[in-house]
Parts: C-alpha cells; structure tokens; sequence
C-alpha cells in the first residue's frame, strides 16, 4: 500500500477542483446549445401558466435562447415538478414551481416522488401573487358576509373550487372557513381554468385562485370578486377589500412562483439562468405585464429562493397538520 504525503493529497485536490472549476466554466460558457424545456406543472390558461409564458418569452427574446413551453398538469403539480426533478441536470429541462408543489405538497403527500429541497436546484423567484375570492357576476352574493350569511343558514350546501388538493388556495380556503365558522363543499380540479368554466357555466358557487388566473374575467365582468387574501388592497383591483379589513385579522395567504431544475445542476447553469431571469423581470413590459395579471414581479438569488422553499414549507406544513388534509 503507498501512503501519498500530505502535500501531494493537497496539490491533486487542487488540480481537481480547478479542472471541475473549468469544466463547468467551458459548459456554462458554451449554454444554451439547444432549446431549454420549462415545465409547467398545470394546464395552460391558469396563473402559473400565464406568468411562465410572459417570462419566458421576454428570457427567449433578451437572451436569444429558445424556451418551450410544455404543461405537465395533475397531482397538485406534482407529476410536472417530479418531471424536472428527475431530468438531466444540463439545464435543459427547467420548471416553475409554485407554493403548492413547493412548500405544501411534501407534508400533505405521504409519499411524493419528490423533495424539493434535496432534489431541486432553485434557480430563482419569479412572482408572487395573492389570491381572490371570486363569484359568478350572476350570483345573489354581493359581498363576502352574503357568502358566510348563506353558508351558515345551509352548512355545506355551498361549494367552492380550487385547483386541486392541497393547493395554496384549497388551503386558503379550509382557513377561511375556520375563522368564519362556516363549511363549504370543496370540488378539486386539476388546473385553474377548468373551475373558471364551470363557474361561469352555473355548476359552483365561488372559487378561490390566484389574481392572474381570474384577473381578466373580473375585469371584464364575467366574475365578481369578493375578497383578496393579501394584507393590502391589490393595486390592479383596487375596489375588493382583503379578507382582513372583512373583519379576519391578520389573514394573508399568497402565493410566489419561482423557477428551478434538477438538484446536480452545475451552479455555473444556475448563475447564468438566474442572471437572464432577473434581467428579464426588471424590463418595463414583462413588469408592466405581470402587473395586469394581478402580479409582483420578484426577483432575486438562488440562495433567497431556497431559503423560501425551507421557510415556508415549514409554515404550510404546520397548517396541514392543523387542517387534518392528507393525500396519498
């Protein structure tokens, strides 16, 4: 057996990391070389949908990469996240998560094919949104006490949609009834815009999503909206109070969306994308754009991202735990 001295140990552990320093550099350098997947993990036509659209453009036209859209939907999110999780970590298959398949989903999953903090580089934050209580502009309830006056009078004859189990907004729900002492019927669907329909079409009563899902219908008259669960007024629908100044003190619920790929991914690939990212949400159109679908445009390090994706998976976490909701 040969016994290297300590000084040799040191100089070949240099040699390495500068040769992987360099690497990673030239791989860097030499990316994009083809299309770059972004994963949406919900059905087109819903928020998250709609911001990974409008931000992966502005990327594809700054930068001149080519970034393709592909939809994933079901499972809370889940089968799309898993998607990139388990991708080669090139830089090639990226997704936008969200709060739901984030932060939430790891306690409300008994066995989800994912962990977001072990299996995921988080690349950035994108938005962050808050949610809307919205009802048919045909519906008898004109503010939010008519809802909970109705609820109480008939419990659980009332029903709500979100966009699945364990969402932020189904979460945000299961709160609200809570503290108004009231039971809603919960009707899960797999992505926004498959409620919005039948909202519209007569067969639900209310549904709680994010702004940028619902924002254009209620601007054009088709929802009425009730209440937004952020602690102020949201600037692009200035009229609807928050479920707060409503009489619930103190009750904020909002949903961020941020952009993340597989957990080997080189941090080279990571900086590079982060820095495009950023650059693209400090233009005045895509800030312009995010602000007509009812969001803040957030930007910021990999690090401030998967400092959120612990924080905050502790706090919904515990409201799970409180909630009683389990999927498996």
């Amino acid at each position: 057996m040969t016994v290297q001295s300590h000084g040799a140990i040191s100089r070949r552990a240099v040699l390495a990391l500068s040769i992987a320093l360099a690497c990673g550099a030239v791989q860097a350098q030499g990316y994009p070389a083809r299309p770059i997947r972004l994963v949406v993990p919900f059905p087109p036509g819903g928020g998250t949908d709609i911001l990974a659209r409008e931000v992966a453009n502005k990327v594809a036209t700054t930068e001149g990469w080519t970034i393709v859209i592909d939809n994933k939907p079901g499972s809370g999110g889940n089968i799309g996240v898993d998607v990139a999780a388990k991708a080669a970590p090139d830089g090639y298959t990226l997704v936008l998560g969200q709060t739901s398949n984030l932060a939430i989903n790891p306690t409300l999953y008994s066995k989800l094919p994912y962990d977001p903090v072990k299996d995921l580089a988080a690349v950035g934050l994108v938005a962050s949104a808050p949610l809307v209580l919205v009802v048919s502009s045909t519906s008898p309830y004109k503010k939010l006490a008519d809802v909970v006056a109705a609820a109480k009078a008939k419990p659980t004859a009332l029903n709500y949609a979100s966009s699945g189990n364990g969402t932020v907004a189904h979460l945000a729900t299961e709160q609200f009834q809570k503290a108004a002492g009231v039971q809603f019927t919960h009707v899960p669907y797999k992505g926004a815009s498959q409620g919005l329909t039948d909202l519209v079409g007569g067969q639900i009563q209310m549904y709680m999503s994010s702004v940028p899902t619902l924002i254009a219908q209620i601007k054009s008259g088709q929802l009425r909206a009730l209440a937004v669960t952020s602690l102020q007024r949201n600037k692009d629908l200035p009229d609807v109070p928050t479920l707060a100044e409503s009489g619930y003190k103190d009750f904020e619920a909002v949903t961020w969306f941020g952009v993340a790929g597989p957990a080997a991914l080189p941090k080279d690939i990571v900086a590079k994308l982060n820095e495009a990212f950023n650059k693209a949400l400090a233009t005045a159109d895509v800030q312009k754009k995010f602000a007509a679908q009812g969001a803040e445009p957030v930007s910021g390090t990999p690090e401030k991202f998967a400092s959120l994706i612990r924080t905050d998976g502790a706090r919904w976490g515990a409201i799970v735990k409180a909630s009683g909701v389990r999927l498996d």
